[in-house]
């Protein structure tokens, strides 16, 4: 991937990050990687990622997968991102305050107005499975 497609992304991180709507809880989320339909990104579990135990809250894994799939979707030739149809998230292992993440997405197809990615989330330092979503988005004709 071109240097530019690279800034183009994180300037969309950005400006989510920046947003006065909910988006802005992925301010503390960076890109480390890009290729045709693949995004690459870690995050810090903070306190304000947390559930009542500590642990990286589901929610918020929810819309890491959300958010870095239509990343990758956006990372393709037709660069659409359409609306979500169907996520599902199955949660492995916590995250605990202090851990890195990594974020990885990447497109399994894309059809004439569906398409599909796939995202595992992954403790950095020890390569654990946290957890492993699927999206489905409708983008369109």
């Amino acid at each position: 991937m071109s240097p530019q497609a690279l800034q183009n992304l994180r300037e969309v991180m950005k400006f989510c990050a920046q947003s006065r709507g909910y988006d802005r809880v992925l301010d503390k989320l960076s890109i480390l990687s890009t290729s045709p339909g693949k995004v690459v990104c870690e995050m810090k579990v903070e306190e304000q990622h947390t559930n009542q135990k500590g642990t990286l809250h589901g929610g918020l894994t929810a819309t890491l997968v959300d958010a870095v799939s239509t990343l990758a979707l956006m990372n393709t030739e037709r660069g659409r991102t359409g609306v979500s149809v169907d996520m599902n998230i199955t949660y492995l292992s916590p995250a605990k305050i202090g851990e890195e993440i990594l974020i990885a997405a990447h497109v399994l197809k894309q059809g004439k107005t569906l398409a599909f990615a796939s995202v595992d989330l992954t403790n950095k330092t020890t390569g654990k499975l946290v957890a492993q979503g699927r999206h489905t988005k409708y983008i369109g004709n």
